[in-house]
């Protein structure tokens, strides 16, 4: 169900880069345990003005029970930048869809339109619990199919909008403040399962899933690509002037790891009932000395889950690699580094116009 003016916007010839808000203001390290207890926001403004400064396309803002919610987040940072775009991370079942459809269109006019949304059915049965949340996973996403469909309707101008479905019940709704422009906000789909791609498909714009080699996503892309979907990955990147460098800096990186830590996200996984999260690990362990290539390393996947794939070389290798994706159907990455503010420095300011130019010689050819 992707809107035409949605698609005129995004899709063009050029890889999009967007990057990962960190939980405060960064973690040093990939083995670290995550830093909770505390919120450093003015670290997280000057992230965001950062990123504005360097043209990241759109910041994620990611949604789990150890993190701050990152609506409030949103609505301060949009007055604090001009250019880039955020991207909200939220789970169906925690708000009602018309007020979760009133939320955005009010964003989208605080930021002038800068607003985009990750939907995620949930990760963790555990996790859903702490919110009040047992449906199952394909009940989830069943759910979520529910949930987009009546913002679509909203968006669409539908009202005064009813519905009386499985998962919810609406009578007369109206929204006196529509979306700015009158269009809606991008739609990213999270998931690796069969029903995360269907709702890519029906209801999104982009599916966004883990990492894998460029090999491996195009195997797991072509469904959502032949019925004329996009597809986004959510990865890790460390690239340094040479690999000699970029490899010390990963062994300086691992070093000393938390162990509890890992047992503590073991755990996590053991619990999960997503097919993305298992298929990560799933391929981690299948790594040959903790590579899936000579530049797509796993061994962080441990202590970070399924966005800690992370591509690692010189600025030329990683480009490279990078744009070896576009031909597997890629158009957009949502990276993440440690620490994360330094590794989005790096990237813009010496990897992306490596890509570009990859690109510029594409078109010449």
């Amino acid at each position: 169900m992707s809107d035409p003016s949605i698609q005129a916007e995004t899709h063009t010839n050029e890889l999009r880069f967007h990057w990962c808000s960190p939980l405060d203001s960064g973690q040093q390290k990939a083995t670290e345990a995550y830093q909770v207890g505390r919120l450093d926001f003015d670290g997280i403004v000057e992230f965001a003005k950062e990123a504005d400064r360097l043209g990241v396309d759109s910041l994620l803002m990611g949604i789990s029970y150890h993190m701050p919610d990152p609506l409030p987040m949103i609505g301060a940072l949009v007055r604090e930048t001009e250019r880039v775009k955020f991207i909200l991370a939220y789970r169906p079942g925690l708000v009602s869809p018309t007020l979760f459809a009133q939320i955005v269109n009010t964003v989208s006019w605080m930021s002038n339109g800068r607003i985009s949304i990750n939907l995620v059915a949930g990760i963790s049965p555990a996790e859903q619990a702490y919110y009040g949340d047992f449906l199952a996973h394909d009940a989830r996403y069943a759910r979520s199919n529910e949930f987009l469909d009546i913002l679509h309707r909203l968006w669409r101008g539908e009202t005064p909008l009813s519905h009386d479905g499985e998962h919810y019940r609406i009578e007369e709704a109206r929204l006196g403040l529509g979306y700015l422009g009158g269009g809606r906000p991008e739609i990213y789909i999270s998931g690796a399962s069969g029903p995360a791609q269907q709702t890519a498909l029906e209801h999104g714009d982009c599916w966004l899933r883990y990492g894998d080699t460029p090999e491996g996503i195009a195997d797991a892309a072509a469904p959502v690509l032949a019925k004329g979907g996009r597809v986004g990955i959510r990865m890790h990147v460390l690239a340094r002037e040479t690999r000699a460098e970029a490899l010390a800096d990963l062994a300086e990186m691992m070093r000393d790891p938390d162990e509890n830590h890992r047992e503590w996200v073991t755990k996590f996984v053991a619990a999960s009932d997503s097919e993305a999260v298992k298929n990560s690990f799933r391929l981690a362990e299948q790594a040959d000395g903790d590579w899936l290539s000579p530049v797509l390393y796993s061994g962080a996947v441990a202590y970070r889950g399924g966005p800690a794939l992370c591509v690692v070389g010189s600025y030329q290798e990683v480009a490279a690699y990078l744009y070896a994706y576009k031909a597997s159907g890629v158009s957009e990455f949502i990276f993440s580094g440690w620490p994360t503010g330094d590794e989005m420095r790096t990237f813009y300011t010496h990897v992306l116009p490596l890509i570009r130019e990859h690109e510029r010689n594409e078109r010449t050819a």
